[in-house]
């Protein structure tokens, strides 16, 4: 009995001291950086290869050109530039870096929601140039992460007066593929405005406010403002 004691005594030590550290291992190891290797760095060299950011090959490595595409990625997207793939980054990039939770490419939104985006990216964007599509894309998500809007992607477009495509009927149109595209690739992380909240076509806007907002670059037709 006695022995069983010890050993249950040496159990509940390495319980108590090895297994945080344990865990605060595999905690540091979500994180890719310089000299990581594997699956998921494959991902993020793909998602930036897919997005203009990276021209290297996709093998898994994570050299010195993976690095220089991350901190471009992180650049335009207004992040820390240390070209770590941090919790922050890999959010940004719509993947999740724990070997115990898995997330689509769009991160928590559903099927539906990355649908209504579309339908909003085709019924206001059409016709533009896709980097232009991405960017409205991106103008909605940024308000539903922003206090000063709905935090919903339905709650954002379908607020009053906040989109024309919705006064007039033809956010009821049936998205095409770019505009599907387009939708993923905004849900994925993908920035052209670096944060803006607003956008509008200066031929065509009416609205005195809209012309008092800093524009911080122009896509196409649309001048996107913060």
């Amino acid at each position: 009995m006695k022995k069983i004691a010890i050993i249950f005594l040496c159990i509940s030590v390495f319980a108590l001291v090895c297994i945080p550290f344990i865990a605060d291992k595999n905690a540091e190891a979500e994180v890719l950086k310089s000299g990581s290797s594997g699956t998921l760095v494959k991902t993020v060299q793909t998602k930036l290869k897919n997005w203009g950011y990276y021209t290297g090959a996709v093998d898994g490595i994570f050299g010195p050109k993976t690095v220089a595409a991350v901190k471009y990625f992180q650049r335009v997207n207004g992040l820390t530039q240390d070209g770590v793939v941090g919790q922050k980054t890999a959010a940004a990039m719509g993947i999740s870096l724990s070997s115990s939770s898995s997330s689509s490419a769009g991160g928590s939104y559903s099927s539906s929601d990355s649908y209504l985006l579309a339908k909003c990216i085709y019924a206001e964007a059409r016709g533009e140039p896709y980097t232009g599509q991405v960017a409205v894309g991106a103008v909605i998500l940024n308000r539903v992460r922003s206090s000063k809007f709905p935090n919903s992607i339905s709650g954002v477009i379908y607020q009053p007066y906040a989109f024309t495509c919705v006064a007039d009927g033809q956010i009821n149109l049936t998205p095409d593929a770019n505009a599907k595209k387009a939708a993923q690739d905004a849900l994925n992380g993908w920035d052209p405005t670096n944060g803006c909240l607003y956008y509008y076509n200066p031929a065509t806007a009416t609205s005195s406010w809209i012309w008092s907002r800093p524009v911080m670059l122009s896509i196409g037709k649309h001048n996107f403002a913060l």
